[in-house]
């Protein structure tokens, strides 16, 4: 999903709407708000220039959407980190990419693959030269294989796992170790598809991301307050 907001009509309330859901996730992604922290209604309208009618549907989607947090009469906070259900998203991406790559090594036209693997399997001194846009690399990565199967209702709910860790995503990502761990893995997950090794692939796929939920699991809030300052 885009977070980049439309060309908007100043006097229709659902953009506006639109306009400040996608203004106030982005603070999340970018660490300016953090897990916890919380923020009344009015200091939110002023940051994102919006009435409190739109702004008020945006904060109700993004908390339907498991980003935020109500509190009767002392504001809203920004979900707190919880461990338990990265569990489960981490989890859910295993049954779905690994059945991903099922369909991809069975798939006759994989165009995916080249891709992929023009990103994933160079040298060193090839990679992309931005180490900090490696998250977005690696979210493409995943998100690719998932909607390559076709299966348009698994690739929506893909998407949707994506955006709820997306923000731990970007702080794993900050360690050199993992970028580099990142690189080899997808190279060799490409190469098993690509050779229609579906047991290796399934293997490779299901490390990969349980290692990463392992990671997930050594982030601290002092790691967010340094990204934030950064």
């Amino acid at each position: 999903m885009s977070l980049i907001a439309p060309p908007f009509n100043t006097s229709s309330p659902a953009t506006l709407a639109e306009r400040a859901y996608a203004q106030i996730k982005q603070l999340i992604f970018d660490f300016v708000l953090l897990p916890g922290d919380r923020f009344s209604e009015s200091d939110m309208a002023g940051r994102v220039q919006v009435s409190r009618t739109p702004l008020r549907q945006a904060l109700q989607r993004l908390q339907s959407e498991g980003f935020l947090q109500v509190f009767p009469k002392s504001g809203w906070q920004v979900e707190p980190l919880n461990f338990e259900v990265f569990d489960q998203l981490y989890d859910f991406r295993v049954l779905m990419e690994t059945h991903a790559v099922v369909k991809l090594c069975e798939a006759e036209d994989r165009p995916i693959l080249k891709t992929l693997a023009d990103t994933w399997l160079v040298k060193a001194d090839e990679r992309h030269p931005v180490t900090s846009m490696v998250d977005m690399l690696d979210e493409a990565f995943h998100s690719s294989l998932v909607h390559a199967t076709g299966n348009a209702e698994m690739a929506r709910v893909h998407d949707d796992i994506t955006e709820r860790i997306r923000i731990i995503r970007r702080l794993d990502f900050t360690k050199p170790a993992r970028v580099e761990a990142t690189y080899q893995e997808h190279a060799r997950i490409i190469r098993a598809i690509t050779q229609r090794r579906s047991d290796e692939a399934q293997r490779l796929m299901r490390a990969h991301i349980e290692q990463s939920k392992l990671e997930v699991r050594h982030i601290t809030l002092d790691m967010l307050y340094q990204a934030r300052r950064s």
